[in-house]
C-alpha cells in the first residue's frame, strides 16, 4: 500500500494528498479567505473585484477561483467581474472574453487549414519530399 505524498503548491510543505490539491493548513487559509469575501460581499453588495481584493487582502486570482468554482455568485453583483485569462479584460462568464475566444477559434481553423494544405501538397508531389527525421531513421 503506497501513500500519495505531494508538495503543497501554495506553501511547499509535504502532505498526504487526498481530496484536496493543497495541504490542510492552506485549505483552512483558503476557507478563511472565502469567509472574509462572503462577509464583505453581504455588507457591500455593489463592490467590484478590485475593491473586494483590497478590503479583504485576498488576491484577485483567489477571488476569481472562488467565482469559477461557484463558491461566490456574481449573478446579483452587477459590478463584480473577473479578468480574461488571456488579455485581462474584465468578464462575467467563461474564462476568455469574446475577442480572445474568437481569435482562438480563428487560429485553430487556420491551423487545421494549413495542415490540410500541407497534406495535399505532399500528395501532389508524389511523396518525394523528406523530413530530416525520415532521413535519419533510414540510416539506422
Amino acid at each position: 500500500m503506497s501513500m500519495n505524498v505531494a508538495n503543497c503548491p501554495r506553501c511547499g510543505k509535504i502532505f498526504v494528498k487526498g481530496f484536496n490539491e493543497v495541504c490542510p493548513n492552506c485549505v483552512k487559509e483558503i476557507d478563511q479567505q472565502y469567509e472574509k469575501c462572503v462577509k464583505y460581499l453581504r455588507d457591500n453588495k455593489g463592490t467590484s473585484i478590485n475593491e473586494l481584493s483590497e478590503a479583504t487582502d485576498v488576491t484577485m486570482k483567489q477571488i476569481t477561483k472562488f467565482i469559477r468554482e461557484g463558491r461566490i455568485s456574481i449573478m446579483n453583483a452587477p459590478n463584480m467581474s473577473y479578468p480574461c485569462e488571456v488579455c485581462g479584460t474584465l468578464i462575467r462568464d467563461n474564462t476568455l472574453c469574446e475577442p480572445c475566444r474568437s481569435k482562438l477559434v480563428k487560429d485553430v481553423r487556420n491551423n487545421a487549414e494549413d495542415e490540410r494544405r500541407n497534406d495535399e501538397r505532399k500528395k501532389q508531389s508524389g511523396g518525394i519530399t523528406f523530413n530530416i527525421q525520415d532521413r535519419l531513421n533510414d540510416k539506422r
